[in-house]
């Protein structure tokens, strides 16, 4: 039995959860990004970020998770470095559903995955190890990070393996890329710990996961290592183990925590959040198209391959490209230029950030494509060029002279030396008419591949029945 609690950064909002300091503290020195309120400074009142709300009742909502009327927050106590009031904002059912959300689902191909909550509480610091081994190892602490939107999504013990936990977690990441709330590829921006327990053993807990990759392997490690505890009558303590991603295992962290030990009590100095009627209706229609909903209108309306679709509408920044470049009449080839040619061009964070195209460049590519005038090849080149220097088509096809070679007498000489140098082909051509396509890749490489297809095809058929 595998559970699991999610936590995902609001990164696309402007403050944190308490106070004024900037939610994205990456772009700030170490401890600079910080006020009295995120470090706890006695006196200081945290106030409650309205659009973290709505964010999160968001999430609940595209999870089809049930939203209470009222919601409230609690204090959390622990002592922890990177924890710098020593306790912790968040949210719990002690009075009823309090949280913006639970008793929501995501399928995971055939199967519900029961989400049993999701709650809104702000991230605390990082801490920062420093040192070449143990005996000369330091613990640095930076509070930047301190305060910052946080949503938890627990989930019901409901996976039975690591590739399950994987697809889960690929599948809730665009979730949340496309609502526009978080960026899960940003550092540290979703975080996952797993919970696993095999034959109705004690609970283990892993933490510390970098990746989802890691968070795989290490379920998949913790799985095996409670069944060879188990087969050797060795009892499974109930723990917090880290992943150490050096040696690929779980490490014994501490003894796992009870509700009790956390001494919950509501946060005084936050009233309860009524979130009435008219605010989830209006948070209703401003939630963008679902993924699920995308990816069947681009099969059913455009006739894209149901793969092609299902790979556009899961990356927010191809649907988005593609939504604003398409017509009906080039949708299916800007599809196939962004899933074929451009997502091996701008493949990390970097690349899109530095790319130069615009859905206008993509457009026009596209059309150009479906009216002869560049092929299919070229295309590839001038995309290249296009995503590197963002300059118009027309100048890069100038330039690089990419353009088709669409003359029919100019072609027709090519095409005479194509035959004269494969004379057995014409023969091949009349047992089998499909071998004609052999002929056709010679002379798009006589070409360079700016032959028009459409017309070499035409133009060869007619010299070969007149052969």
């Amino acid at each position: 039995m595998i559970g699991l609690e999610i936590h995902c950064q609001l990164t696309n909002l402007q403050s944190k959860l308490f106070c004024s300091c900037k939610a994205n503290y990456r772009e700030f020195e170490i401890n600079e990004n910080i006020c009295p309120i995120c470090i706890g400074l006695p006196g200081s009142l945290p106030r409650l970020n309205k659009e973290a709300v709505k964010k999160a009742t968001t999430i609940a909502m595209a999870l089809s998770c049930t939203t209470p009327e009222k919601i409230a927050f609690f204090r959390k106590n622990y002592f922890y470095p990177d924890l710098p009031k020593n306790f912790q904002i968040t949210q719990l059912n002690i009075y009823g559903d309090t949280s913006v959300g639970g008793h929501g689902s995501i399928t995971v191909g055939n199967k519900k995955i029961r989400i049993t909550r999701i709650q809104l509480e702000e991230d605390p610091g990082r801490l920062v190890y420093e040192g070449s081994s143990s005996k000369n190892m330091i613990t640095l602490v930076d509070y930047n990070r301190a305060g910052t939107p946080l949503v938890e999504i627990v989930t019901e013990p409901d996976f039975e393996t690591p590739k399950e936990v994987r697809d889960f977690l690929n599948i809730l990441s665009d979730l949340l890329e496309n609502l526009g709330v978080s960026d899960p590829s940003l550092e540290g921006a979703m975080r996952a710990d797993a919970n696993v327990s095999i034959k109705g053993g004690k609970k283990v807990e892993i933490k510390n996961i970098g990746s989802f990759h890691d968070l795989e392997k290490a379920v998949h490690f913790e799985i095996t290592r409670q069944e060879s505890l188990n087969s050797r009558d060795i009892p499974i303590i109930q723990e917090t183990r880290h992943w150490d991603d050096k040696r690929k295992i779980t490490v014994s962290a501490r003894s796992k925590e009870e509700e009790h030990d956390y001494r919950y009590f509501l946060e005084g100095d936050i009233p309860w959040i009524k979130i009435d009627t008219a605010i989830l209706e209006e948070l209703k229609s401003e939630m963008p198209e679902s993924i699920i909903s995308k990816k069947e209108r681009y099969v059913s309306k455009y006739n894209i391959p149901a793969q092609v679709a299902d790979v556009l509408s899961s990356d927010k920044f191809y649907s988005d490209l593609f939504e604003k470049a398409h017509t009906e009449k080039n949708a299916k080839e800007i599809a196939n230029i962004i899933t074929t040619d451009l997502m091996g061009l701008v493949d990390t964070r970097e690349k899109r950030e530095s790319s130069k195209l615009t859905s206008t460049h993509l457009r026009e590519l596209a059309d150009s494509i479906q009216s002869g005038k560049i092929s299919r090849n070229s295309s590839k080149n001038a995309l290249q060029e296009i995503v590197k220097s963002g300059k118009d088509l027309s100048v890069i096809i100038s330039e690089l002279d990419l353009g088709n070679v669409s003359d029919a007498s100019e072609l027709i000489a090519i095409i005479q030396q194509v035959l004269s140098e494969e004379p057995q082909a014409i023969e091949q051509i009349k047992l089998n008419p499909q071998a004609i396509n052999f002929l056709v890749g010679k002379v798009m490489q006589k070409t360079k591949g700016k032959a028009d297809p459409i017309l070499t095809l035409d133009l060869l058929k007619k010299q070969i029945g007149s052969s």
